[in-house]
């Protein structure tokens, strides 16, 4: 079955809200063997929205819509939606009742305009809102299902997973499922990593092979089509391990994690404790560390040592290396990760210092970035990097090439790097 999401909404055209729906809802479709062949966004306008509609009805099957279903005269979707499959509008008693009383709970008399929310298609099917006054509706014409969605997240998600997906199930054959796995990647960019799998990706039809650039790091799938999961597995496996036995030391996880989820899980498991040393990431590797769920056990804290006075006065480092080397060296990157380690008493310490830009720094050119890894009972080593792009790519880049070393240090007690 081929799908397509249209999102609604000038606030999307003009650039001050990101669409996560497209997302949301192509990933929520892969495993049930729904296709999503097309992302369209549009604003509030009758006439764009009735052409993307008409665009949709002519090749996909399955078409959501999501947004521009609230109370205001330029929520069009229904309108628009109406208007092309020649329906009209009902209103549906139960619901204008439930809007009714939302407005009765909340000690406020609901608009006039609200009630115009009660509309709904009469040979279709109402999905109630729990979260909101905009219920869901699904209408079929013509072979081609529409499915209509509120556009905020808080709303559109608990509804997608409670309501839309069984329905979407009923709607589809059971003869074959669409399975896919991921495997994420860091050290090694999109266009290397393809050309060291090229033969695997262009041989396949199934599974497909499919890179995807995250903003630091690439993600692969491999999607297969079977009559079920087990033999989609099947098919994938002879490719994974082919793919491990190329490219396997760059792998980091196999399970759609982020670095940060699986260091932390390496450092749970070995029962291991970190600190951290920033210079020019300012705090961002612990940050990451810490935005995973009890980080507290193995992340014991960390310094920000933006400046020479807080590497000397408060990290330890010597005036002697700072005056000879500077800040950005692999001597002081050593040092912030061995005097950090001590004062935290941690099995392993990070350091990171460098030049993030826009300007040259002692020097040294936009980009070049030392880290250290300190280790208990272990020679301290030292990384030097040379990355590129502005000052946010940068700080984001390092902070991960950071955790990447402590994850390979972690799995195998070495680096790829």
């Amino acid at each position: 079955m081929q799908a397509e999401v249209i999102t609604v909404g000038s606030e999307l055209m003009l650039g001050f809200t990101l669409n996560t729906h497209s997302q949301y809802i192509s990933r929520a479709c892969v495993p049930i063997g729904i296709e999503v062949a097309y992302h369209t966004s549009v604003g509030d306008k009758m006439d764009r929205l009735a052409e993307v509609i008409k665009i949709a009805h002519h090749r996909s099957q399955l078409v959501f819509l999501c947004g521009g279903l609230g109370p205001t005269l330029d929520d069009l979707t229904k309108e628009a939606l109406a208007e092309v499959l020649g329906e009209t509008l009902m209103e549906d008693v139960l619901w204008r009742q439930r809007l009714e009383e939302f407005f009765v709970n909340r000690k406020s008399p609901i608009p006039a305009n609200n009630y115009k929310q009660a509309l709904v298609f009469p040979s279709g099917t109402v999905f109630p809102n729990e979260k909101g006054t905009a219920p869901g509706l699904s209408v079929t014409k013509d072979g081609v299902t529409y499915i209509l969605l509120p556009g905020p997240p808080g709303e559109l998600r608990p509804m997608f997973d409670l309501q839309i997906l069984p329905f979407l199930q009923s709607l589809v054959p059971s003869e074959e499922v669409i399975y896919s796995h991921p495997m994420s990647f860091f050290g090694i960019g999109e266009s290397a990593l393809e050309e060291k799998l090229k033969d695997l990706i262009t041989k396949n039809e199934n599974p497909i092979i499919a890179t995807y650039a995250l903003e630091i790091g690439v993600t692969l799938r491999l999607t297969a089509h079977a009559q079920t999961v087990i033999k989609a597995k099947e098919l994938i496996e002879p490719i994974r391990l082919e793919i491990l036995s190329r490219v396997g030391d760059y792998c980091y996880s196999e399970q759609d994690q982020s670095l940060e989820e699986v260091v932390m899980q390496l450092l749970h498991a070995k029962k291991k404790c970190v600190s951290t040393a920033e210079s020019c990431t300012g705090g961002l590797v612990v940050h990451l560390l810490t935005t995973v769920p009890g980080a507290s056990g193995e992340v014991k804290g960390g310094f920000v040592s933006y400046t020479n006075i807080s590497k000397g006065h408060i990290v330890g480092v010597s005036d002697e290396i700072l005056k000879t080397h500077g800040a950005v060296s692999g001597e002081t990157a050593k040092q912030l990760a061995e005097h950090t380690r001590e004062q935290f008493q941690t099995d392993f310490a990070i350091s990171v210092t460098g030049v993030a830009g826009p300007a040259p720094s002692e020097g040294k050119p936009v980009g070049l970035v030392y880290i250290g890894l300190a280790q208990e009972g272990v020679p301290t080593s030292v990384y030097e990097l040379s990355l590129n792009g502005n000052r946010e790519r940068i700080q984001r880049s390092a902070a991960k090439h950071a955790l990447f070393i402590l994850f390979e240090r972690l799995k195998k007690g070495e680096t790829t790097i």
